[in-house]
């Protein structure tokens, strides 16, 4: 129940301060006094986003404050935000001249998400234009939900999961799809870039050998005649003048004179050892040569080695480690499309799960529906009936739909205003009046089980005479149960009140400034005159109103 009220320098309210009843508290006024100036400072106690101008001209910042009576199921989702031994709940909101607002909760900063989340239990707002939103099957949808109970709104938000899930999985799929044409393009040319490098089979060793190789065949020449050269300065073809047969000739002096001088001796022992070696260098001169004329065909080969290796190293980066690097990469994107084809599968069967998950969700929010449908219905006659729509018919109809957020549903409320008219659409048939009782016979039957405050700013809007009665009777009976307030012009609807607060505009101050005064006992028939639209002298009004209250 909300306790208390406080609005300052909110447009024309300068301060304001309502001490709200249980049961039916009825705001008159007045048009353009500011009854709808309390409606938007409820607003903002709910989390609304405030109007651009709504501070008070002069002023440097508004204030709404509201303190409700704190229910024992939130006193756990509040925490730390509360002592222990708070029982009230106070959620206030300030805007400055500049735009810039700041929320409260119990004196601590918070936003408006969070009065949002905490109000939603606390208060249930309904505009002057609500009635209007029935028309939509969207909002005919939240009310049957609403009556299902909160088992269906825990299906319905598994519902808009799957569907959420549904609709990303199948964006992934198309896109797998559409891209699996370019796929295989692009498979094509990795496997012949692939099957391009593999034939050469590139190696950074084998690379710097064929160079080292190439340039001593093209020198082939040159190094066979210099490697013949030593042959012949060592061992002539004659056999005369060599250096090995000068070697020979001048060991055989050194040997004649072996053992005399053992420093000699050393000396002929190192002359024996070069001139051995001098043999051995003459036939690795030779066979050098040899091999050289053994490899006829072996530059061309080469070359052609090569030559492929450049062509792949002029592709793909200019190097062999490039050139296996790319390799490698090509190797990777193979794999992963060749993967592709495995995740469109993979991809198809979580698709195929989602949806059948989202259908067997949508099944049991029907079958709920299906059984809430007659239901709901039943009672709204019943209210109707009571709002001055007896005979009238209302029905809640069903229709299959594509799978949505919602599941699988589309509702439509039909109404027949009077017997023996066919029913039809409650956007095409009901008129503004019938069309705000349909309203509260729905906010009556949806919350008849709550708790929280309800708020109707005129939703009386189009309705007199005896059916206005029948409204105010209707919110005084939701008011049993539960505190309600009421912003309206109807004097049969005051009449029926607990507690009535008047709003009236003072414009000889500048700015033009409003004020809310709770009403005495004495002072509502003065009221219930000028909403009757008589002069306050008027004694058939006066009696009009006595009237009113004595039947209340």
């Amino acid at each position: 129940m909300l306790n208390e009220l406080r609005v300052e320098n909110l447009l024309l309210i300068e301060r304001a301060e309502l001490r709200l009843a249980p049961g039916l508290n009825v705001l008159t006024g007045e048009t353009g006094a500011g009854k709808t100036v309390l409606a938007h400072a409820l607003d903002l106690l709910l989390g609304g986003k405030a109007r651009a101008g709504i501070v008070r001209p002069g002023a440097a910042e508004a204030y709404v404050e509201g303190v409700f009576e704190l229910p024992g199921e939130l006193r756990g989702e509040l925490g730390e935000r509360l002592p222990e031994d708070a029982d009230e709940v106070v959620l206030a909101r300030r805007v400055g001249a500049n735009g810039r607002t700041r929320a409260y909760v119990n004196g601590r900063s918070a936003n408006a998400g969070d009065l949002r989340e905490l109000a939603e239990p606390l208060i249930a707002f309904y505009g002057q234009h609500e009635h209007r939103r029935l028309t939509l099957s969207s909002t005919q949808l939240d009310v049957l939900d609403g009556y299902c109970g909160a088992a269906q709104l825990e299906r319905r938000a598994a519902a808009a999961a799957a569907h959420g899930r549904a609709r990303s999985l199948q964006a992934a799929l198309d896109e797998l799809r559409d891209r699996a044409g370019a796929r295989e393009r692009e498979l094509d040319l990795l496997e012949f870039e692939l099957a391009e490098i593999a034939e050469v089979s590139p190696d950074e060793d084998e690379e710097r050998d064929l160079l080292a190789a190439r340039d001593r065949l093209r020198h082939m020449a040159a190094l066979g005649g210099a490697a013949m050269t030593g042959v012949e300065a060592i061992e002539p073809g004659d056999g005369e003048g060599g250096a090995a047969s000068l070697l020979a000739a001048a060991g055989a002096a050194l040997e004649g004179v072996a053992g005399i001088d053992p420093e000699l001796d050393g000396l002929v022992e190192r002359f024996r050892v070069v001139t051995v070696e001098v043999g051995d260098l003459a036939s690795e001169l030779r066979r050098y040569v040899e091999d050289l004329d053994a490899e006829p065909g072996r530059l061309d080969m080469v070359e052609a080695r090569l030559a492929a290796v450049d062509r792949l190293k002029r592709k793909h980066g200019g190097s062999v480690a490039a050139v296996l690097e790319h390799a490698e990469s090509c190797t990777r994107r193979r794999d992963e499309l060749v993967g592709a084809e495995e995740a469109l599968g993979r991809a198809e069967d979580r698709l195929a799960q989602a949806r059948a998950e989202l259908a067997a969700l949508s099944a049991e929010l029907h079958e709920a529906r299906a059984a809430a449908g007659p239901a709901l219905a039943e009672s709204v006659r019943e209210r109707l009936a009571a709002l001055a729509m007896e005979g009238a018919s209302f029905e809640v109809a069903l229709a299959d739909r594509e799978p949505g957020p919602a599941g699988a549903d589309a509702v439509e409320f039909l109404i027949a205003a009077n017997p023996g008219v066919p029913a039809g659409p409650l956007r095409d048939i009901a008129s503004g009046g019938e069309l705000s009782r349909v309203m509260l016979a729905l906010m009556g039957v949806a919350n008849e089980e709550g708790g929280a405050t309800l708020v109707f700013d005129e939703v009386d809007a189009g309705i007199g005479g005896v059916t206005a009665r029948a409204v105010g009777e209707q919110l005084r009976t939701l008011a049993r149960s539960r505190q309600v307030i009421c912003i309206t012009h109807l004097p049969q609807v005051a009449s029926l009140a607990d507690r009535n607060f008047s709003i009236a505009k003072d414009t000889s101050a500048d700015p033009a400034r409003t004020t809310v005064t709770e009403l005495a006992s004495g002072e509502l028939v003065g009221e219930l005159v000028r909403m009757l639209g008589a002069d306050g002298e008027d004694a058939a009004a006066r009696r009009h109103a006595e009237e009113l209250l004595r039947a209340a």
